[in-house]
C-alpha cells in the first residue's frame, strides 16, 4: 500500500510560481514512476508531468512544457512539481500518482497509475 500526500497549492497571481510537493509512504519509493495530473471543474483529469523511477526520464504535457519541472528526491520519498509563469488556465486540483509497474517510460494516462493522493488546489488569478 502506498499513501501519497500533496501540499503546496494556493492562490497565486498570473505569472507567479508555486512548488507542489508529494510525500509518499513506502520503502520502495525509488522504484515508483510518479506522475502529476490536474482536474479543473467540469473537465476530465489531464496529464501534467511524470518522472520515471530510474534514469530520470521526464515527460510533460504540451501545455506546461517549458514552464513546469518535475523532480524527485528518493531520500525524502518526495516528488515535486515546480510551476513557473502560471496562467489562469492552470487553475485546477493537482494530484500526484504512483505507478508501481517498473516500466521504463512513465505513463501519461490516469489508468497507468495505481495510487493517488487527495489533491491540492491551485488557483491562478488574473
Amino acid at each position: 500500500q502506498v499513501q501519497l500526500v500533496e501540499s503546496g497549492g494556493r492562490l497565486v497571481q498570473a505569472g507567479g510560481s508555486l512548488r507542489l510537493s508529494c510525500a509518499a509512504s513506502g520503502r520502495t519509493f525509488s522504484s515508483y514512476a510518479m506522475g502529476w495530473f490536474r482536474q479543473a471543474p467540469g473537465k476530465d483529469r489531464e496529464f501534467v508531468a511524470a518522472i520515471s523511477w530510474k534514469v530520470g526520464i521526464t515527460l510533460y504535457a504540451d501545455s506546461v512544457k517549458g514552464r513546469f519541472t518535475v523532480s524527485r528526491n528518493n531520500a525524502k520519498n518526495t516528488v515535486y512539481l515546480q510551476m513557473n509563469s502560471l496562467k489562469p488556465e492552470d487553475t485546477a486540483v493537482y494530484y500526484c500518482a504512483a505507478d508501481t509497474d517498473l516500466l521504463v517510460v512513465p505513463g501519461t494516462t490516469p489508468d497507468s497509475y495505481d495510487y493517488w493522493g487527495q489533491g491540492t488546489q491551485v488557483s491562478v488569478s488574473t
